[in-house]
């Protein structure tokens, strides 16, 4: 930005009359005049404008330096991030992920590089699904997320990897979070209304698998008092809903 300098313009109205030889030497001997000395001040804030001044436009010139080098920067990781897509569109996948993280590292620290990056994770994340490696898909998309809170393609990615790992509820959760960006995705719909039933059958396998371990541990320390837990029974109150054990042998 120019910054355009006030010119100052000083004028002196002091026109004195000639006064007598004794008399002028009287009144100006061991003094400074009134003009002598306002030349002098003014003197010094011209400098000290110049030199801040100089310091300014440094400074701009520093800026515009260093804007212009994060701009190549940021045009060199956008042409490292198509080369990844050329490379993943002919199946090397391994490749085109080398490619995004390069792209990761080169792009600068600006406002510009935030959608580029959360493209270059969410790209890295299909990469690793492709290879097989869920859960570094499931992390690259949340890196993503984290710079994009509305990548859909990001949460798309993020619950097919969790489907894979069968993680069902944590990918339900992704297709609801795509629903309430666009009420209309039928793909969100239809995934929830299939992993549905998959993770209310995985939760049921998991609780038979708690009560299994924890009636064997049950039984490891009844066992010693010629005891097991199927002596106890958990008789449920119809007033309160509550439950108590009655032993049986």
């Amino acid at each position: 930005m120019l910054i355009e300098d006030e010119e100052r313009e000083r004028h002196s109205d002091v026109n004195p009359s000639k006064p007598s030889s004794s008399t002028n030497k009287d009144a100006s001997d061991g003094f400074e005049t009134a003009s002598d000395g306002e030349l002098g001040l003014n003197g010094s804030d011209n400098d000290d404008e110049t030199q801040q001044q100089h310091q300014v436009q440094e400074e701009q010139q520093s800026l515009s330096q260093t804007d212009d080098l994060k701009q190549k920067a940021f045009e060199q990781a956008n042409d490292v991030k198509l080369e990844g897509n050329r490379l993943f569109g002919s199946g090397q996948y391994e490749e085109a992920l080398s490619q995004y993280v390069l792209a990761l590292h080169l792009a600068p620290d600006m406002p510009l590089s935030v959608e580029l990056r959360s493209i270059c994770h969410a790209n890295s994340a299909i990469c690793f699904s492709k290879l097989g490696k869920y859960e570094d898909a499931i992390k690259e998309c949340t890196k993503a997320l984290g710079l994009n809170p509305s990548y859909m393609k990001a949460l798309l990615r993020r619950a097919e990897a969790h489907e894979k790992l069968e993680h069902f509820d944590e990918a339900i959760a992704d297709m609801k979070k795509i629903l309430e960006l666009d009420p209309s995705n039928d793909q969100a719909k239809k995934t929830i209304h299939r992993l549905g039933p998959l993770a209310e059958e995985k939760r049921e396998k998991m609780k038979e698998e708690m009560i299994g371990k924890l009636k064997d541990m049950g039984n490891s320390l009844l066992g010693r008092f010629g005891m097991s837990v199927d002596n106890f029974k958990a008789v449920k109150d119809p007033n309160t809903g509550s439950y108590s054990l009655s032993f049986q042998r």
